[in-house]
C-alpha cells in the first residue's frame, strides 16, 4: 500500500494512505509539478494582448471606420487608419492597436464569440511587434469559422504585411 506525505502550512507532517492515483500518469512518464522544468510555462496561463495593442473605445472604432481605408481579402475586410506621431496628454504606444467586430448578421452569440476568439488567437501569433502606428478593426466573414486555423494565420499575417507597406507608401 502506497502511502501519502503532506506538509501543512504549519511544517506540520500529515500521512495517510493513497485512496486513489491516475495509473496512467506513470504509465505515461508524466513528470510531477515540481519536477517540470523552470523554463515551461504553465497551461493554465494564458498570453494575452497588452491593453495598449488593443482597440477599446467607441470612438477608437469609429475614427477608424470614418478616416481609414479598407484591405479586403476572402475571409475578412480590414479597417485601418495610420495615427499621426502628435504630441498628446495621454501617450498611445507605438506600433498596432486591433479591435475586432463581429456584427449579429454573422450568426448567434457562441458563433460570433468563436469568431473573435480565433481571429485574437490568430493576431496574437502574427502580429508585429515593431512597425508603423496605426489603429486597426477586422471584420470578419462567415467563412472565418469553416476556415482552417492554419489558413486563418496566413491569410492575418499577409493582411498585416500589406497593410504595413501601404503605410510605409504613405510615409514617402
Amino acid at each position: 500500500m502506497d502511502v501519502l506525505i503532506l506538509v501543512s502550512a504549519n511544517g506540520e507532517r500529515i500521512r495517510g494512505p493513497v485512496i486513489a492515483s491516475a495509473p496512467e500518469a506513470s504509465d505515461q512518464g508524466i513528470k510531477p509539478e515540481s519536477a517540470k522544468s523552470p523554463n515551461e510555462r504553465p497551461r493554465h496561463v494564458k498570453a494575452k494582448f497588452p491593453r495598449g495593442a488593443r482597440l477599446l473605445r467607441h470612438a477608437d472604432f469609429e475614427r477608424v471606420y470614418k478616416m481609414g481605408r479598407r484591405h479586403f481579402s476572402s475571409s475578412m475586410t480590414v479597417f485601418y487608419w495610420p495615427r499621426p506621431s502628435a504630441p498628446r496628454a495621454k501617450a498611445v504606444a507605438d506600433g498596432l492597436r486591433i479591435g475586432f467586430t463581429v456584427g449579429r448578421a454573422l450568426g448567434g452569440a457562441a458563433d460570433r464569440n468563436r469568431m473573435k476568439r480565433r481571429l485574437r488567437e490568430a493576431v496574437r501569433l502574427s502580429r508585429p511587434l515593431a512597425g508603423a502606428s496605426a489603429d486597426l478593426v477586422i471584420n470578419p466573414k462567415k467563412v472565418v469559422l469553416a476556415l482552417d486555423f492554419q489558413a486563418l494565420l496566413n491569410e492575418v499575417r499577409r493582411a498585416f504585411v500589406v497593410i504595413e507597406q501601404k503605410l510605409a507608401a504613405g510615409k514617402s
